[in-house]
């Protein structure tokens, strides 16, 4: 398992690899379009951070999208589950439904979560 998968919150993720870099909160801001201060936020998990950013945040950290999407909706989803006292039984259980969703894609093509 690597390391941003090990990791404490996408916050944290965020935070490591900015460090990796060497770059200041301020800098990363303006790369991303966020100010320095709702930087610090994000990364000490005040703050939510955008997933209109995903794609752009990919693209500044030279890492795979789907990588990044992984991580940001499982740490999402590991929040929510956390907030309304789920068991852990809630991650295999939701394993088994996207599984079920994939497979429904597969047979009658896209479906439209937007509106629900």
């Amino acid at each position: 398992m690597s390391k941003a998968l090990n990791m404490k919150s996408f916050g944290n993720f965020i935070k490591m690899e900015r460090e990796k870099r060497d770059w200041t909160q301020t800098e990363f801001g303006a790369k991303i379009g966020i100010n320095s201060s709702a930087i610090s936020r994000i990364e000490n998990g005040t703050k939510k951070f955008s997933v209109s950013k995903l794609k752009l945040l990919s693209e500044i950290l030279e890492m795979d999208a789907q990588k990044i999407n992984d991580l940001f909706f499982a740490d999402k989803f590991a929040r929510e589950a956390y907030k309304f006292k789920c068991s852990d039984n809630v991650f295999s259980v939701a394993e088994g439904a996207a599984s079920y969703l994939k497979s429904i894609n597969t047979r009658q093509g896209k479906i439209n979560f937007e509106n629900d």
